[in-house]
């Protein structure tokens, strides 16, 4: 899955940490999911796309495996 999280964040001028502090993570969560070393639960995912404004298919994109893309 990828993501828009570093984009978005600065365009805002947040730091990742501020951003952490904001939704309630550490700053290591934040890079991270900047990284796509790690998937956010849903509950993180919803609390980021209401701080941002935007829907969660706006921020994350799940592009599916090559298998079912094909089937």
């Amino acid at each position: 899955m990828h993501n828009r999280l570093r984009e978005l964040r600065e365009e805002k001028g947040l730091t990742q940490e501020k951003l952490a502090k904001a939704l309630g993570v550490t700053r290591q969560t934040i890079i991270a999911i900047e990284k796509g070393r790690y998937d956010p639960s849903l509950r993180l995912a919803f609390k980021i796309a209401r701080f941002f404004g935007l829907k969660i298919e706006d921020i994350f994109i799940y592009e599916g495996d090559e298998d079912a893309r094909r089937g």
